[in-house]
């Protein structure tokens, strides 16, 4: 597998379907029509040369290297903006098209001041080879270009005199300030390269050429640094330069890589495939893989260059021990933390009972480690005391398209959007969160496709270059379920339903029941925009849009979910796909977009405790039998604990021990008060992960992770792919996650012999319907499938509920909207809801340490001026922000993105502990956290709290005590 992207131009398939022969320097080739001649050379074993042609983005024929000659036409065209016709007969190769390309590529390299004349021949970028595959032996144009002598003046310290019409020095100088990658446009050729990938892949438009002549170059935003400019660091222009211009500063720093490993990220839902390129043991950089089924060759700053957190030094590599959490920790070897911990667990068995100990899984460790988690509680632990992250994002969705459709899962794959005309985006910030996706959405919307965002904040897809949305209902936090509601009075009453899906597809009754429940007059848009503060005529319209405007898809994400309604709303959206016939085909469905890389596979893998893989309950005693008679015990029919029930049970006294894997649930759970108070009440925390995160402060043990570079596995996306994660090092700290929990279970006497996470796989597909063809052998063949992967679906299935809905019928839901709990008043008159930045993930562990922090250093609260000026607050002041839970501080942002009345915060860093200030109200169906409304007050402060103050220097200390250990 080579370092270097394969190239692959023009249209693929003919929209036709008609195939053209065409003949290439004596070759005969079929290609579909509409193919580009170098498309089509290339099918014939021809390559011909390019400079400004790329995979991935249309062609553009500026370079005039590709040029060509036909048969019966004047002149030289350019082989990447020509299409095949049949019977054309093409010469790639001759002296004429030689002595214009060699004449094309000395005036490039007469303004270029280092590549071909020191580099020939060395590979050392694109360009050089290119010079060297035309065979340029000399260059009659000299060296005189703009370029070097701006360069030469700018090594020596000097500059062009004023007044001579030349480059100034200020402009010609590096540009080192993205932390990623380097700019030097002496080294630009002007292909454009670079801007269309800004463009056309990432949608952003942040780059431009700026002047005319030998004195135009890229420029970022307004010819500002990178690191300030609209740039998002996608690494899409780095990838698409082909001269020395952009390049990655690990790949200065360290050198070219050696090898590559195909593999996938561990970052958020959509699952991206990269080449992670390696020299030594050491990963160099991360390519987006072309062939990828999630990303299709395009990443974000995250995939693409967020991994340095692997080789942090605050990284824990060696397990370690303290007998109370007031003790400091001590270094022990795996054998005694693994016996310890193994000891102990059992004895808070023997003394308060089997059902005292439980364990949380991780949705950023692989599907088979999941799986052996919620193997180890039920088998070893002998309960049902399970429970994932999940809870506190998703789960609402698992019930909600469970109860109406039938699976726990989104409808489409991620290429159906290239079929959406309408967009119902509710609840999702994809620019921010889910990236990669995010450009495809911003791709089909400049195609003609219209969206409504349903938000309190102006996200980026409300508004930004060449996209507005149709409609923006910025509406009240905790109000979701009365717009759908609202939504669909206006859809029914006005006979916007497709009948003819409903009578064919789902429940009449049921729809009957529904429609009768909508159409009071108390869901009209009259009374709907009086509970969600949005005009009554903009709801009808978006109402129509959405009923009537084609193939109409819904994205939703946490905003729908992290409520106290959280299920109800992710059944009133099924209820309007199903009543306006958007399931079952491409460009329409209900598309939960997930946080975390494998929240959906933790889902799937069993990690409910009312759950066993593939969502059958574990009283259903039929399904029981499979694991019994595969593991040998008896298994518990009684749902476990939750996570807040564990908490609960451990402040009442009756639970006593956790095993954590890749979770801090102290940062990530609701009222951190609460859930301190539980782990202080515990007598052994077991926290598995890479670093010391918040939740170690309470712990026992502490057993070193691995990060998703150091194993084999698989996660599952956000469209129910199921993707190969590829071993790309060595585990540093001895043991892949996997082995660590296999070693635990043979501690505490369970016989668990795995040699490789494909027989765990092995072992899920013979226990699980959904995964029943699932194999570590396909997947390599296939590169990924969608589950369900069964004998019906044996390359799995990308759009689900074609053929008819997977519960047999489609179900409506009353959707009775009913106001949170938390309530504003006097002493708390804002409301508060929390998101995800772009340069940061989760709760930060990863992304706080790698270059990231330099666009996201701390949490900010973003605040409108008029709430702002009411309280005497100015941009960048220090501000209490007050529940009533609790209380922190952090810097304001006084923005016009969210209404008057609505504060925003993200929860990247612990340092601010945004969750101290949530509330414990929780989705009535999943004890889902209500993240998302919490009533607030925001005065001026003088700076951090006192338990801030206290945290900083306890963390200070912490880190210089590592560092000197680390040393030793």
């Amino acid at each position: 597998m080579g370092l270097i992207t394969e190239i692959d131009y023009g249209t693929p398939e003919s929209k036709t379907g008609k195939q053209v022969t065409l003949t290439v320097d004596g070759k005969t080739v079929t290609v579909p029509e509409g193919t580009s001649i170098m498309r089509a050379a290339m099918e014939g074993g021809v390559e011909i040369p390019k400079l400004c042609a790329t995979d991935m983005l249309d062609s553009f024929g500026s370079c005039r290297v590709c040029l060509v000659e036909i048969e019966g036409r004047n002149g030289t065209p350019a082989s990447c903006t020509t299409q095949v016709g049949e019977g054309m007969v093409v010469h790639t190769v001759s002296e004429r098209l030689d002595t214009i390309r060699r004449g094309v590529m000395e005036l490039y390299v007469s303004d270029h001041p280092t590549g071909w004349g020191e580099n020939a021949g060395t590979g050392a970028s694109e360009f050089d080879r290119m010079a060297e595959k035309i065979g340029l032996s000399e260059n009659r144009f000299g060296v005189e270009g703009r370029n070097h002598v701006v360069a030469e003046d700018a090594a020596a310290g000097g500059g062009v005199a004023p007044g001579e019409g030349a480059l100034t020095i200020d402009y010609m100088v590096k540009d080192e300030s993205n932390p990623y990658f380097t700019y030097d446009p002496s080294q630009c050729i002007v292909c454009s390269r670079c801007v269309r990938a800004c463009a056309d892949v990432q949608g952003t438009f942040a780059l431009t050429i700026e002047g005319r002549g030998f004195e135009s170059r890229m420029v970022a935003s307004m010819n500002e640094d990178f690191v300030d400019s609209e740039c998002v660091s996608c690494g899409a222009c780095v990838q698409a330069c082909p001269t020395d211009a952009l390049r990655e500063k690990a790949v200065l720093e360290k050198g070219m890589p050696e090898r590559s490993v195909v593999t996938t990220c561990a970052y958020c839902g959509v699952g991206c495939n990269f080449k992670a390129e390696v020299k030594g043991d050491e990963v160099i950089r991360m390519m987006p893989y072309k062939d990828g089924k999630s990303n299709h060759g395009h990443s974000c700053v995250k995939g693409r260059f967020a991994y340095g957190y692997a080789t942090h030094s605050d990284r824990i590599l060696s397990p370690m021990l303290r007998e109370k959490i007031t003790d400091p920790w001590r270094e022990v070897t795996w054998e005694e933390a693994l016996a310890h911990t193994a000891k102990e667990f059992r004895r808070i068995q023997h003394q308060y009972g089997r059902g005292s100990i439980g364990g949380i899984t991780s949705s950023r460790c692989t599907d088979e480690e999941t799986y052996l988690v919620q193997k180890l509680v039920r088998q070893g632990f002998g309960n049902n005391n399970v429970d994932t992250c999940a809870r506190v994002c998703h789960s609402p969705t698992g019930y909600g398209l469970n109860t109406t459709l039938g699976t726990s899962a989104g409808t489409q794959d991620f290429d159906s959007v290239e079929e959406t005309d309408v967009m119902l985006l509710i609840g999702a910030n994809p620019t921010d969160a889910h990236p990669v996706f995010a450009s495809r959405m911003k791709k089909r919307l400049r195609e003609g496709a219209r969206i409504i965002v349903i938000d309190p904040r102006r996200t980026d897809l409300v508004r930004s270059p060449h996209i507005e949305a149709a409609y923006h209902l910025p509406i009240k936090p905790g109000t979701n379920v009365a717009i759908l509601t609202g939504l669909a009075h206006v859809i029914v009453t006005e006979k916007l339903y497709d009948e003819a899906y409903i009578r064919s597809y789902c429940e009449w009754d049921a729809f009957e029941d529904w429609a009768e429940f909508v159409s009071d007059p108390r869901y009209s848009p009259e009374e709907t925009a009086k509970v969600c503060g949005v005009d009554a005529e903009t709801i009808r319209q978006a109402a129509r849009l959405y009923a009537a405007g084609g193939n109409g898809a819904i994205f939703y994400g946490l905003g729908v979910t992290e409520h106290s309604q959280g299920s109800t709303a992710v059944m009133g959206l099924a209820n309007l796909a199903m009543a306006t016939g958007n399931i079952g085909r491409n460009g329409v469905g209900v598309n939960p977009l997930r946080g975390q890389n494998n929240v959906q596979g933790s889902c799937d893998m069993g990690s409910f405790p009312h759950e066993f893989p593939g969502y059958r309950h574990v009283a259903t005693d039929s399904v029981r039998k499979i694991y019994e008679d595969l593991w040998g015990v008896a298994l518990d029919k009684e749902p476990g604990l939750r996570i807040p029930n564990m908490l609960d049970a451990a402040v009442d006294g009756t639970f006593r021990g956790i095993y954590i894997q890749g979770e801090d649930i102290l940062q990530s759970d609701p009222d951190t008060t609460h859930v301190a108070a539980g782990l202080a009440a515990m007598e052994c925390v077991v926290v598995h992960d890479l670093f010391l995160n918040e939740t170690a402060r309470y712990a026992h043990v502490f057993l070193p992770g691995s990060t998703f570079l150091e194993k084999d596995g698989t996660f599952i996306n956000a469209e129910r792919r199921i993707n190969l994660v590829h071993k790309v090092i060595e585990p540093k700290a001895r043991y892949a996650d996997w082995e660590a929990t296999q070693e635990l279970a043979r501690a505490l006497g369970l016989d668990w012999n795995y040699t490789h996470p494909s027989e765990i796989m092995d072992e899920i597909a013979a226990t699980t319907p959904t995964f029943s063809g699932v194999t570590f052998d396909l997947l390599e063949r296939e590169g990924s499938v969608q589950w369900p992967c069964n004998e019906k679906a044996p390359l799995g299935t990308p759009v689900m509920h074609i053929n008819g809905i997977v519960r047999g019928k489609g179900n409506f839901v009353r959707t009775e909207y009913v106001a949170t709990d938390e309530k504003v008043g006097p002493r708390f008159p804002l409301l508060l809801t929390t998101g995800r930045i772009l340069s940061q993930y989760n709760v930060g562990a990863q992304t706080r340490r790698t270059g990231n922090v330099a666009w996201h250093a701390e949490d900010m609260l973003e605040i409108h001026p008029h709430d702002a000026e009411d309280r005497g607050i100015r941009n960048g002041d220090w501000v209490r922000l007050s529940s009533r839970s609790n209380e922190t501080t952090l810097r304001a942002l006084v923005t016009d993105r969210v209404a008057p009345g609505v504060v925003y915060t993200t929860f990247h860093h612990p340092e601010t502990q945004a969750n101290v200030v949530t509330t414990d109200y929780t989705d009535w169906a999943t004890s889902c956290p209500e993240f998302k409304v919490t009533a607030v007050q925001i005065a001026p402060s003088n700076g951090p709290s006192e338990w801030q103050r206290e945290y900083d220097e306890l963390t200070a200390m912490s880190r210089r005590i590592a560092r000197v250990e680390a040393a030793e």
